[in-house]
Formats: structure tokens, sequence, C-alpha cells
């Protein structure tokens, strides 16, 4: 009687495996490897995004250190807030939006004036 195994080998550094059927990898180097490297291009854009959000979460943070303040969105740019990156907009019963980097946001309000606010607990 003749069995045919099939030669299983490490998707990383293609060591023959031994052990559970269902492994791909010899190892935790090799499988952290393997993953970083698949998800490189997407990880590099993903940590330039979250890197503009967090600066934008600290400007907000720093110019509005009471919770609810109002200025001039030049203030803001002059800072290095980035306008075009945010992670929700909340929008009131009225039809106000209110536009957050986490939990600190903004509403603009006429004349390049805008509302910094900090999230509520109802706001989600």
């Amino acid at each position: 009687m003749t069995e045919s195994k099939e030669k299983r080998l490490c998707q990383e550094c293609e060591t023959p495996l031994s052990g559970r059927r269902d492994q791909k990898f010899c190892g935790d180097y090799c499988r952290n490897t393997f993953n970083n490297r698949l998800n490189e291009d997407s990880s590099n854009y993903m940590r330039r995004i979250n890197n503009i959000l967090r600066k934008n979460r600290r400007i907000l943070e720093k110019l509005n250190p009471d919770g609810k303040k109002t200025l001039d969105g030049i203030t803001m740019a002059e800072e290095g807030f980035n306008f075009h990156y945010y992670t929700n907009i909340y929008t009131t019963k009225k039809g106000s939006q209110y536009i957050f980097c986490y939990d600190q946001g903004y509403l603009k309000m006429d004349d390049n004036q805008y509302m910094l606010v900090h999230k509520q607990d109802y706001v989600k």
C-alpha cells in the first residue's frame, strides 16, 4: 500500500512543514513576515491617513481645551489642520453638520468661523 503524501512547505521560507494539516508557516516570524509583505501597500496608505487624522485631532484638542470655542478657519489652517480628513459627520435634527476627528469636532459657521466642540455621549 503506497501513500501519496503531499509535501507541505512554509508559505514564506519554503521549509518543509510537519504537524497540523492546516499549518501554513513554520513559525511566527514567517507568518508575520508574509502578512506584513502582503499588506505593505495598504498599510502605508492607511498609516498616512491615520497620521493626518491624529494630527487633526491633536490640533482640535489644543485649540479647544474647554470643550467649546469659536475661532476662524485661518487659525486652524495655520496650525496645520487638514479639512479634507475626518472620521465622521453628525447631522442634527435642524440639519447642522458637525465634522469629527474621533472625539473632537467642529461646525462651520458664517464668515469662515468654526465652533469647536467635544463629542457628547449622545452623538453616535
